[in-house]
């Protein structure tokens, strides 16, 4: 009986026990989980909907004063069912009043690279005032209107890769959904055309601006764009690669392209005993060697005999400065690094890649390579202040997200494989001067221009040279086709008297291409 009891004391007691425990609420997170909520809360994040920050400016080129409109924002790219996979930073500059203008769409390389360079030092109504080849002095930088900006001849609008500067992957999409030759063009043709969709710019004059890697990546959105519907005007290729296989080991190829800016650095830094004081004409003069009896050589292999390799050493110590029995010990094959710090071993000091005009001091002057770029480390730190400051307080974008130089970090890997048009299998190593030609030969008014600086040791102009050559393209194609060298490196922009120009020769090729 007494048992029975209090089973029924206890199963009355059941539900007010469990609404007590129910009134209690969850138990409290631990302070782990609670830092990791607030966290996550934090979290900044890209914006699916786009954004954007408006302001005014005016820049004074070449006597005429231009009011322009800048905008900083983002544009969404989708995938063909209409989801959201990626928000893509950009800076565009148009002209007050400009009417149905050309519009140039500008990126760097890498593969991602911000275009922090681009716009912070070329042709945008801003920039960095630079002189080479220096380091360039600490804050506070030099900085205020382009007198050489392109914005007298075309609306100007700078693209930055995914995940470098603001861009960034969206929803379930990642970096590695963007990081290779074909996602990356892919991405940038969709954030050209939706540009061009946004601010009704289908009609207007269309023309790419890549420099480095980004050059590779024209000749292959140049092929997208063309396949989907957007033809371009013109085409500005600055420090160009467009063939990486060349550059595999085994091949002669890429020997022959640095060879002539081994010469042009060497008659930079006073070590020919027999310097020419003609730049330009000295340089055809090594091209002819190298296209002639050098390549002959090469192709020889193993089998060349001592006494032809002795001559050839010889003309090439000639030429670079360097001594024939170095020559000879790398079986006439001189790698890039082992000139940087062969040249001016003597005086301790390696000379830059993407501007062999730059010299590093060196702790080991044994070095059989330097261990960075003086080129490089002369000018990022002037750059990443500048845009930072400039874009909060005068394009007036705030966001707390970083802007990121590089889209390389912990996880990255490029895919270098690409299907170029026409064709069945991918290439292993990627050479879009295919894509070029493609394009070329369907579009038969794209103007390309090519623009090359003799001191850069990162894409030769001796390389450019031999891949526009080999795009198997009649006479009237090639037509379309221009050249132009400058005293300068990689970035051309630095030199101040070759931005200049630059300017010119760009306002001379984008007037006759728009009178196409």
């Amino acid at each position: 009986m007494r048992l029975l009891l209090a089973s029924l004391l206890l199963a009355t007691a059941m539900p007010a026990l469990a609404q007590e425990k129910k009134a209690e609420g969850p138990a409290p997170k631990s302070h782990k989980d609670a830092m990791i909520a607030e966290a996550e809360a934090d979290w900044v994040k890209p914006p699916v909907e786009e954004v954007s920050a408006v302001s005014h400016g005016s820049v004074t080129v070449r006597a005429e004063k231009i009011a322009y409109t800048a905008t900083a924002g983002t544009l969404t790219i989708r995938d063909n069912d209409g989801k959201p996979i990626a928000s893509v930073f950009y800076t565009a500059y148009t002209k007050d009043g400009g009417g149905n203008r050309p519009v140039t769409f500008f990126y760097n390389g890498g593969p991602g690279s911000a275009t922090i360079w681009l716009h912070m030092g070329s042709l945008s109504p801003v920039r960095i005032n630079t002189t080479t080849p220096d380091y360039v002095h600490p804050a506070p930088y030099n900085f205020g209107p382009n007198p050489n900006s392109l914005i007298d001849k075309s609306d100007l609008v700078f693209i930055d890769a995914i995940g470098a500067g603001w861009s960034r992957p969206l929803g379930d999409k990642t970096g590695k959904d963007f990081w290779g030759v074909d996602q990356d063009a892919d991405a940038f043709a969709r954030a050209i055309t939706r540009y061009i969709d946004k601010n009704n710019r289908w009609t207007s004059p269309k023309f790419l601006f890549g420099e480095s890697y980004g050059t590779l990546r024209s000749g292959a959105v140049a092929a997208v764009l063309e396949q989907r519907g957007v033809s371009l005007n013109g085409i500005v290729l600055l420090s160009t690669i467009l063939n990486y296989g060349v550059r595999q080991p085994g091949y002669d190829q890429n020997y022959m392209v640095l060879l002539p800016g081994y010469a042009a650095t060497a008659w930079y830094h006073h070590r020919l005993a027999n310097r020419p004081d003609d730049l330009p004409a000295f340089l055809a003069e090594v091209r002819r060697f190298v296209s002639g009896p050098y390549a002959a050589a090469l192709a020889k292999g193993d089998t060349i005999s001592p006494e032809e390799a002795q001559a050839v050493a010889k003309q090439m110590a000639a030429y670079t400065g360097l001594s024939e029995a170095f020559i000879l010990r790398a079986n006439l094959r001189v790698d890039l690094a082992h000139f940087q710090t062969e040249l001016l071993r003597d005086q301790r000091e390696v000379t830059g890649r993407l501007d062999s005009r730059y010299l590093g001091d060196v702790a080991d002057a044994n070095a059989e390579s330097p261990i960075d770029d003086p080129t490089s480390t002369a000018t990022t730190g002037a750059y990443t202040a500048i845009f930072n400051d400039y874009a909060a307080r005068t394009l007036g974008f705030k966001t707390q997200m970083p802007y990121k130089l590089s889209a390389r970090e912990q996880g990255w890997d490029w895919d270098w494989r690409h299907r170029a048009p026409g064709s069945n299998q991918p290439q292993p190593a990627p050479n879009t001067a295919v894509d070029l030609a493609y394009t070329m030969r369907t579009n038969p008014y794209l103007k390309v221009l090519f623009l090359n600086g003799y001191y850069d040791m990162a894409t030769p102009f001796y390389g450019t040279e031999f891949d526009a050559n080999h795009m198997q393209l009649d006479e009237s194609r090639r037509r379309n086709i221009s050249f132009k060298y400058y005293e300068a490196g990689h970035m051309i922009y630095l030199n101040p008297d070759a931005l200049a120009q630059l300017h010119n020769d760009l306002a001379a090729w984008y007037d006759a291409a728009k009178s196409q």
